[in-house]
């Protein structure tokens, strides 16, 4: 029987032509989501579900990440809530780039500091618990702000530095929370801008931004606006398959609504809540009991559902287009909020609201990081269309009848100066008679002498103007020592005060104003008052703005909202901030200073002077028998 030949290599393989022929392989035929599950490893100490990564724990990340590979997609911009997954997913995308295309690569995290962290403690641990990372890394080369990996870089920069955010070139950029970021400043554009100005290089670039909002002004709102398509994802209800978007509004507990039962049904309400039947039985509950017995209604059979339902329902979820600006669509946004967390349940999503709603920073921390939206002061809120709504039946520069003062506000700018006249009445009832830019102080000082007219056709002037000293002050302080019969100099406080303004002196010796009164503004607690009656409708207490008022006028005066700021020392304050970058707001600062300017005055207590001014009635005598009796008979006693 004939032996058969062992087959033998002519020639041997050497190891470094192994090692080429590796390197000339082609990646794998892999979406994002499938090298997260295949590869990812999640570490102990920063997940609470450690282990494998399993894309049916958050389902609703997939399409996100696998955007990515999306070739007609530029920029891919997350707007969530906290408990989503969201950094895990960017992380995904960061180890799906090292090992599948390799390519200059930068992180930007809100401080160098904290980019500094992040990388020892979540992305240098995830590359070193997934073997397929760890083999392409090369730590001993690597530094702690930049990481180097076969074939490429990774740079972490802080969006706090500018120059770390102009060195390199790169193919792939990740913006982390990026309403933390800065704002532009004199100098330099804002750090997204300049971010982004690094791609440039790369037609192919692919640009991921995620954060939790803020404000409407905020860098992930802007971006969520300015999106070519937004997508919000969509689960079908357990109870009549119709796919439906889950919104804080459809989730309800005892307590939340009027009457829970008449608007949902009793059997549903009995079923949920067990012997709770109506909501006036649960009036003694805490706020923890009642969202123990949280649910959401589905808003399209009106059915009950639960967690547990829920968790079923988002695992089949999907995203839906809910906003298309063009065809071709190179931005792309996803939106989510807390109810779709796997991690949290109704009841703790109602809870944190009964317990922040009546707290302004609470509340704000509530909507920016739970419901995914950005916090307005609702009960403050002012548009140019309300100014508007308060036009009167007067033309410009005539005053009503009812005006008792006049006074003005001027904001002195680099190149013209605002101002603003104003007529006030009892009860602090105001309107604008005439507002508008001069060239001069010159010009100034014409318009305040000026001769204003009633309805009645009796003559009214200017009983006194504040002027900002803030800019040029040497030349606000010779004009109002020239002008001093009804000009005072006036300057914003730099922090809250107990009153609404106060008096100081011109301390300059140097100045022709020296020892005149200065008057400091609380301009938020102005701002308050104009907003709050701005929303009055026209009549007693309200304020108004003359027939005929324009667009830019009410625009400027409304360009402020109040929102939660922190301060230096980090702890956060209620503030009115501008509601978009450069917004111009001269003539809100002007309305600020008439308005100082009659409280000095005592605008509160004009209405006292139609109560004083009228003659008061004299007391009749009252006629009683009893005292003609004590007259005869004075020696009664």
């Amino acid at each position: 029987m004939q032996r058969k030949r062992k087959w033998r290599k002519k020639y041997q393989t050497s190891q470094y032509l192994k090692d080429a022929l590796q390197l000339l392989r082609p990646p794998e035929d892999l979406s994002v989501s499938e090298w997260a599950q295949k590869y990812r490893i999640l570490d102990s100490k920063v997940s609470a579900i450690p282990g494998p990564w399993k894309n049916d724990k958050t389902p609703y990340l997939a399409d996100i990440m696998d955007e990515l590979t999306n070739y007609s997609t530029e920029e891919i911009i997350f707007c969530k809530c906290t408990q989503v997954g969201g950094s895990e997913a960017m992380l995904n995308m960061l180890g799906y780039v090292i090992q599948q295309d390799p390519s200059p690569a930068m992180v930007v995290y809100p401080t160098d500091k904290l980019g500094e962290s992040i990388a020892a403690n979540r992305i240098v641990p995830m590359v070193k618990n997934s073997p397929s990372l760890g083999k392409l890394y090369h730590e001993s080369r690597s530094q702690k702000l930049e990481h180097q990996f076969d074939g490429m870089y990774l740079t972490i920069a802080g969006s706090n530095s500018p120059s770390s955010l102009a060195s390199k070139a790169v193919k792939y950029l990740f913006l982390d929370e990026v309403d933390k970021y800065p704002g532009a400043s004199k100098k330099e554009a804002d750090p997204v801008s300049l971010a982004k100005e690094r791609t440039k290089t790369f037609a192919n670039r692919k640009i991921y931004i995620t954060s939790t909002p803020t404000l409407r002004t905020g860098h992930i709102w802007k971006a969520k606006e300015e999106a070519d398509a937004e997508k919000h994802y969509f689960i079908p209800c357990p109870h009549c398959g119709g796919f439906i978007e889950l919104i804080f509004d459809n989730l309800k507990w005892p307590g939340k609504d009027k009457d829970l039962v008449e608007a949902y049904g009793e059997e549903a309400i009995k079923e949920k809540l067990g012997m709770l039947e109506t909501e006036d039985s649960t009036g003694d509950l805490s706020n923890a009991d009642r969202a123990e017995f949280s649910f959401y209604v589905c808003q399209e059979c009106g059915c009950v559902i639960t967690d547990a339902q829920k968790q079923a329902a988002v695992k089949n979820g999907r995203w839906e287009v809910v906003r298309k600006q063009t065809r071709f669509v190179k931005k792309v946004c996803f939106w989510i909020n807390t109810l779709y967390s796997p991690f949290v349940r109704f009841s703790e999503i109602a809870k944190e609201f009964m317990e922040s709603k009546d707290d302004p920073e609470k509340l704000q921390n509530f909507i920016n990081s739970w419901l995914a939206e950005p916090w307005e002061d609702t009960k403050l809120k002012t548009s140019s269309e309300l100014v508007m709504e308060r036009q009167t039946e007067l033309t410009e520069f005539t005053v009503p009848d009812w005006a008792k003062l006049l006074t003005a506000g001027i904001d002195v700018q680099e190149n013209c100066i605002y101002w603003t006249i104003r007529a006030w009445g009892g009860f602090l009832t105001s309107q604008n008679i005439a507002h508008g830019q001069a060239y001069s102080f010159s010009e100034i000082e014409r318009v305040m002498n000026l001769e204003y007219r009633t309805e009645s056709g009796n003559a009214a002037i200017v009983n006194l103007c504040l002027v900002d000293s803030g800019y040029e002050a040497d030349s606000v302080y010779d004009f109002c020592a020239l002008n001093a019969e009804w000009a005072k100099p006036a300057k914003g406080s730099s922090n809250p005060m107990q009153s609404h303004f106060k008096l100081s002196t011109v301390n300059n010796d140097a100045s022709k104003a020296y020892g005149m009164n200065l008057v400091i503004v609380d301009g938020g607690k102005y701002k308050d008052m104009i907003a709050s009656r701005m929303h009055r409708k026209n009549g007693n207490g309200s304020w108004m703005v003359y027939k005929g008022c324009d667009g830019e006028y009410a625009a400027q005066v409304t360009a402020e909202h109040k929102v939660l700021v922190k301060n230096g020392s980090g702890k956060p304050r209620l503030e009115w901030v501008q509601k978009y970058s450069h917004a111009d707001n001269h003539y809100l600062d002007c309305e600020v200073y008439a308005m100082a300017a009659a409280d000095t005055l005592g605008v509160r207590m004009l209405h006292l002077q139609d109560i004083n001014g009228k003659p008061q009635e004299q007391k009749k005598e009252q006629y009683t028998p009893e005292e003609d009796w004590i007259k005869e008979n004075e020696s009664w006693v």
